[in-house]
């Protein structure tokens, strides 16, 4: 399945600008031929806009999810993006997938709060594995930091995630996590990993782009730069089977002796 990978922080505070921003993406991605189109982390209205964050939270079933499904609907891909999710007065960091017919297929809450400022503002989720099927492929759904713990995305593995989206956040000085962390995730674990980064200077914080699909062998099918950028790539399902047979970290596992880990 071609996947586009959208790098770009949009326009912080702008629900309608943002939505905009997704659309025209939805639309050069669906041209290329792309089935499903991944944004960062906390697209929809921003990551370093402080209270706004909670001022525009919107439920999984809300206003802004209907017109990313109706951008879906019309363009004929599926897409996944971060979003602030509110469920009564409890605000989550989530992610949704939306397929093209506009169905939602799954809501991830993540797990991992990263420093002072998401914990100020997101309650964490309490569900590892969040799953769905499209194109016959096994989608999983993970957020930035999530995944720099292997035990998370191991879960994913034994569950059967064939694609690991990660809408992100990443910051300077970490990018070695895009750069090195997960393509071994991807090839660890024997799945596709699509890591999709803000990019550029917002509020304090200073994004450092990089998004990647991860290959099951480790190799990055693409990679952004430091900039804006619709980059697109392919996660075959025929490679994946043959690379897990030929890989055997899964089989070889010995749970017994990993109790002490939980």
């Amino acid at each position: 399945m071609r996947t586009a990978l959208l790098q770009s922080s949009g326009r912080p505070g702008s629900v309608v600008e943002n939505l905009k921003v997704l659309d025209d993406a939805a639309g050069r991605a669906a041209a290329a031929g792309a089935g499903l189109l991944v944004t960062p982390e906390l697209f929809l209205t921003g990551y370093a806009i402080g209270d706004d964050l909670g001022r525009l939270a919107e439920p999984a079933d809300g206003d802004a999810a209907d017109a990313i499904a109706e951008t879906a609907t019309r363009h004929g891909l599926a897409v996944a993006y971060g979003y602030p999710e509110r469920d009564g007065d409890t605000v989550y960091n989530s992610v949704q997938l939306v397929s093209a017919d506009g169905t939602r297929l799954g809501n991830y809450r993540k797990t991992h709060l990263y420093g002072c400022f998401e914990r100020d503002h997101f309650t964490p989720g309490e569900q590892a594995v969040v799953q769905a099927e499209l194109d016959g492929l096994t989608i999983g759904l993970m957020i930035c930091y999530d995944v720099e713990f292997p035990e998370n995305v191991r879960a994913h593995a034994l569950a059967g995630t064939d694609l690991l989206l990660v809408p992100t956040a990443q910051l300077h000085p970490f990018q070695f996590v895009a750069e090195a962390v997960v393509p071994v995730r991807a090839f660890e674990n024997q799945m596709y990993i699509a890591y999709v980064n803000r990019v550029g200077q917002e509020g304090e914080f200073e994004f450092v782009g990089l998004s990647t699909l991860a290959a099951p062998d480790g190799v990055a099918r693409t990679r952004a730069g430091r900039t804006e950028e619709l980059v697109l790539a392919d996660a075959d399902p025929v490679f994946l089977a043959a690379s897990r047979e030929n890989n055997p970290y899964l089989l070889d596992r010995r749970p017994g002796l990993y109790g002490s880990l939980v």
